[in-house]
């Protein structure tokens, strides 16, 4: 995933009428590990069924929603980071700022749409009880408020707060490139220090409703999604990842560690020695250490061993090629499928059986959405006349 990225398309990927090509523009990898954590994020946001226990959160310190953002850096660098350059940066700028209000307007349509899936089986079901679960109770207790505070991002729901810190982050582009423009390693240590700093002295966006704060915290989370922007100019740049005997090994023993530590519940063991939590911890808010080294380790061990390079270099029309080509479309469907899921799992005494085939056939919707948001991007493609 992080490797110098190949823009030519393989040499047995040749065009014939059973087996469209690989497009020589587009890197498929991204787009099958984007398609993995999206359906890994449906399957986490919908609690209490059998195939929740299979996703990466069991076997490691770090998540899908790392993985997401770490792509989502790789992706931004893929997309912007060349372009960034005198005379054009103003009009990307604003280009990737538009972007960030339709992360904002998707977050913002989500939630409104989770909050009349929860009303409305609270209607149907006869269960006010729904109404108490995912933080919308002070949604109901402060109306006038709360509409408010959710425009402005001071309430969020919870399952919906992935897009509100991604938006945050996308607005943050455009001083990473530059910064990046000036010195790699100047844009480096400015997010670490971001990310040390706001998990030292908790910076972090407050909710208005209560006193508490984000779930995700942008601040934190802006440090993964630099390192991949990084990373990606860093390989369109020609400059191989190090492949080196002792960082394989450091990287699958930190992987082996955590997927111990997790399986076995070793939360109770203390190795702080009085350092902070961000650097000791396992706070997925502000992003710990150990979350933070996990995803890396990860994405290392992906890139450096060709055997997964080559399991992601599919077809452009295979169907996890299509999902993550569509990812934020997807990304809003598979979140209102998964509010579905959970009110449905609450109402039937969230049998685990009846969640887990609720959960299969999401993921087949997955297939299908992505398949039909393709099939309408053809038809808005100018054909081509034969001859």
């Amino acid at each position: 995933m992080l490797q110098k990225l190949q823009f030519e398309p393989p040499a047995d990927s040749r065009q014939t009428a059973e087996s469209p090509s690989i497009s020589p523009q587009r890197d498929t990898r991204l787009d099958v590990y984007r398609a993995l954590c999206l359906i890994t994020i449906f399957i986490n946001h919908v609690p209490g069924q059998y195939l929740e226990y299979l996703t990466t959160k069991n076997f490691g310190f770090s998540d899908s929603a790392e993985a997401f953002v770490l792509i989502s850096g790789l992706s931004a660098g893929l997309a912007y980071g060349r372009k960034f350059d005198v005379g054009n940066r103003l009009a990307l700028s604003l280009k990737i700022w538009r972007r960030a209000f339709t992360l904002y307007v998707a977050h913002i349509m989500t939630s409104i749409i989770t909050l009349a899936i929860f009303a409305g089986g609270a209607l149907y079901f006869g269960r006010q009880d729904l109404i108490s679960e995912i933080n919308i109770r002070p949604l109901v207790d402060h109306t006038e408020q709360g509409f408010v505070a959710m425009v402005l991002l001071g309430h969020q729901l919870g399952y919906n707060n992935i897009l509100s810190m991604y938006a945050v982050v996308f607005l943050l582009l455009p001083g990473m490139l530059w910064l990046h423009g000036r010195s790699p390693f100047l844009l480096f240590m400015a997010s670490a220090a971001l990310w040390l700093a706001a998990g030292i002295f908790t910076i972090v966006p407050i909710n208005f409703l209560d006193e508490g704060y984000w779930f995700l915290n942008p601040w934190s989370w802006q440090f993964l999604f630099v390192i991949g922007v990084i990373c990606m100019m860093r390989s369109r740049s020609g400059k191989q990842l190090p492949r080196h005997p002792l960082l394989i090994a450091l990287s699958a023993g930190y992987v082996m560690l955590s997927c111990f530590w997790v399986s076995l519940s070793w939360w109770n063991l203390d190795f702080s020695y009085g350092l902070p939590a961000v650097l000791t911890g396992f706070d997925k808010t502000f992003l710990s250490l150990t979350r933070l080294l996990h995803v890396l380790a990860l994405a290392y061990l992906l890139a450096v061993f060709p055997v997964f390079s080559r399991m992601a270099r599919l077809r452009i029309d295979h169907p996890l090629v299509l999902i993550g080509r569509h990812s934020l479309p997807v990304f809003i469907f598979g979140t209102i499928l998964a509010m579905v899921g959970q009110v449905l799992l609450f109402v039937t005494g969230r049998d685990p059986l009846w969640g887990s085939l609720f959960v299969l056939g999401g993921i087949g919707l997955h297939f299908a959405y992505a398949r039909y948001l393709d099939w309408i991007s053809d038809l808005s493609r100018p054909q081509v006349a034969k001859t």
